[in-house]
């Protein structure tokens, strides 16, 4: 009854990691650019009290055996990174990456970073910035008298000017790529930074290489939180969570039906 209590407590803590999972999931349901995060679990270390396969007898094995589970624990909390719907803006400097990819951020202190979210400004010097002012990667700077901005599909920036009829190349975005993206480190911002479970980056020109996404101006690619899958999970882990309680009502019966024996 020990092993009960404590298995089903962990079964408890563990419904709770997903809850809060859950709950950061549905807070950013209209965040622009957020990835879901699907809690994982797995179970516990076994005490073996009679191991399967061994020796049942001089010719016999023990077909079975008998191990009783020690509970479960979250393990992991995977990026889901499918693609979010889009939403018309008619910002010039609203992108969307149409398939695999990530834009480059130059942070303050110097490092790269790399996000989903296509939602870019000018600053004051006309370089394209994210909202909280981090320039993209390369540096583009767009004249202050430039009448018009079009990004095209291959990530190749220009722009009139009074006039003119020509078009002038600012620059050229870029996007990153990584052969494991759950394996990224989140840092808030819808930011993230390459770790050694997500690889380095694999930088390219959009869609030159094979799976790397194409943009699309004046668009933003939204969550891609389902509230209604998020409610159905919340639904599930709340009736694991009242089904381990009640193990842990059970074996605390147990435990005073013992304690009575000896009144």
């Amino acid at each position: 009854m020990i092993r009960a209590l404590y298995s089903a407590g962990s079964g408890m803590t563990a419904q709770q990691t997903n809850i809060d999972n859950i709950a950061h999931n549905l807070a950013n349901a209209n965040t622009v650019g957020f990835k879901m995060r699907r809690t994982q679990f797995q179970d516990l270390l076994y005490q073996n009290l009679i191991q399967p396969g061994s020796a049942a007898g001089s010719q016999t094995v023990v077909p079975a055996g008998l191990q009783l589970g020690l509970g479960t624990r979250p393990s992991s909390n995977e990026i889901i990174f499918s693609q979010g719907s889009f939403s018309v803006t008619n910002n010039p400097l609203d992108l969307v990456i149409q398939g695999r990819g990530f834009f480059q951020v130059r942070l303050p202190n110097g490092d790269l970073a790399y996000t989903r979210a296509g939602t870019f400004q000018f600053d004051r010097d006309g370089n394209i910035v994210t909202s909280e002012g981090n320039a993209i990667e390369p540096q583009i700077t767009i004249p202050p008298e430039a009448q018009s901005v079009t990004i095209a599909p291959d990530g190749t920036v220009s722009y009139t000017q009074p006039g003119q009829t020509s078009a002038q190349l600012a620059g050229q975005i870029q996007l990153a790529n990584f052969t494991n993206p759950a394996g990224l480190n989140s840092i808030g911002s819808n930011l993230y930074q390459p770790t050694d479970a997500s690889g380095e980056p694999t930088v390219a020109n959009p869609g030159d290489q094979q799976g790397l996404g194409t943009l699309l101006q004046g668009y933003v690619e939204q969550s891609n939180v389902s509230v209604v899958e998020e409610f159905i999970n919340m639904i599930v882990s709340q009736r694991a969570y009242e089904a381990n309680s009640k193990v842990v009502k059970a074996a605390d019966d147990m435990y005073q039906q013992v304690n009575n024996l000896t009144r």
